[in-house]
């Protein structure tokens, strides 16, 4: 049976872990080329997710330092009751027991998702990408050693290397209790985890995430947000893959027109609904079901719309339920905005790339969920516990 670690222990094998990849930076970065050297696939989302450099380790590390210095999610009281018979009743926050984290590609998850969770006092099980294994493995190992440097069994982080089929065996008769499993990947990851899985399923969905010019945008602020949401990573969910523009904005067709130009000189790859492709001549798009596709690439379309609420009800029905963000200056119709569209985080001029835990101050996220439940958005520290009730009594009976 596993024993509740302290708020002190875990802090501590944090902190080790923390000076473990300063000490280790060149050995990871050595063992990361290896596996960058052996991936020989195409895809450049992938490959950007898949290389550690110094800014990811400074990342890693610096998620460390701040999980350390957050306070402890366990054992808050959410709820306090006397019952008319003299019973004591509350209800507390408790870890879930244990987290199965499956990703691809990315070794940093295997930093920054394992801190979350354990220091919510979950045991964690890790099942990477076979692109990121020697990473990964290299990173367990250190898991290993800061949690043997503290006197902690290494058992609390562990690291399943399957293949698809031993995974899917796993998923659906595992052979130890897992009590919540967060996906991290596309879309067929997702799928396979949820047809597969007997425990709940966080899933931390598609991005497609939308901008929308009104007709009294900011065209300034228009242009910035939509080229840094597009261009800045285009390897994340948060990145912009949609945008419309109300076309009762005064001379719409110029404001595309420079539009097109600055994406083209990003190399970034337009594709436009009729209206917008006769303005601009750019390619239009030959089937409606690429709105709902997320590109993960130098890839955006561009459409036109009639009203607010045609745009509010074309992001309802082709979003991932991520992020969507309006251009606009008037608060009135933002506010409007913001309160329809149905996705974890709505923005009033402003970029989508700020959906991240770190960036919404909860020291980093375990997943950007796109479920209702348990938790929408960035998953932090504060959110990957369930609770439990604490009844004290005397001898009642009912």
């Amino acid at each position: 049976m596993k024993t509740v670690l302290s708020t002190a222990k875990r802090n501590a094998v944090l902190s080790s872990m923390a000076i473990l990849l300063e000490q280790e930076r060149a050995n990871l970065k050595v063992v990361n080329q290896q596996d960058l050297s052996n991936y020989s696939g195409d895809d450049l989302a992938m490959e950007k997710r898949l290389l550690v450099d110094d800014a990811k380790i400074d990342g890693m590390i610096l998620s460390l330092q701040q999980l350390t210095s957050q306070e402890d999610p366990v054992g808050k009281v959410r709820f306090d009751f006397t019952h008319e018979n003299g019973m004591k009743i509350s209800n507390k926050t408790a870890a879930f027991g244990t987290i199965l984290i499956i990703y691809e590609s990315r070794p940093d998850v295997t930093v920054e998702a394992g801190g979350i969770a354990f220091k919510s006092g979950n045991k964690i099980l890790l099942k990477g990408g076979k692109e990121s294994l020697l990473s990964n493995l290299k990173i367990v190992s250190l898991w290993h050693q800061a949690l043997t440097d503290n006197d902690v069994a290494t058992s609390w982080v562990e690291y399943l290397n399957y293949d698809r089929t031993e995974t899917q065996a796993f998923l659906e008769n595992p052979t130890q209790k897992v009590d919540l499993i967060v996906p991290r990947g596309g879309e067929q990851l997702i799928a396979f985890t949820k047809k597969h899985a007997t425990c709940p399923v966080i899933v931390s969905g598609r991005g497609n995430n939308f901008v929308y010019v009104n007709k009294e945008a900011d065209l300034e602020k228009a242009l910035a947000i939509i080229i840094n949401g597009k261009t800045s990573n285009i390897s994340v969910c948060n990145a912009l893959d949609k945008v419309l523009i109300d076309n009762n904005l005064p001379n719409w067709e110029v404001f595309a027109n420079e539009l097109v130009s600055k994406l083209k000189s990003f190399n970034v790859t337009i594709l436009g609904d009729d209206a917008f492709a006769k303005a601009t001549q750019i390619p239009a798009i030959e089937n409606d079901l690429i709105w709902y596709e997320e590109f993960l690439d130098y890839k955006i379309v561009i459409g036109t719309t009639q009203s607010d609420e045609k745009a509010i009800t074309k992001i309802n029905k082709y979003c991932g339920g991520h992020s969507a963000s309006i251009i606009t200056e008037n608060n009135e119709i933002a506010q409007q905005f913001m309160d329809n569209v149905d996705t974890a985080a709505v923005y009033h001029n402003a970029s989508t790339r700020f959906t991240d835990g770190g960036q919404f101050g909860l020291g980093g996220e375990l997943a950007i969920s796109t479920d209702k439940l348990h938790q929408r958005g960035p998953i932090g520290l504060q959110h990957l516990v369930t609770n439990k009730w604490y009844v004290y009594g005397e001898g009642q009976i009912r």
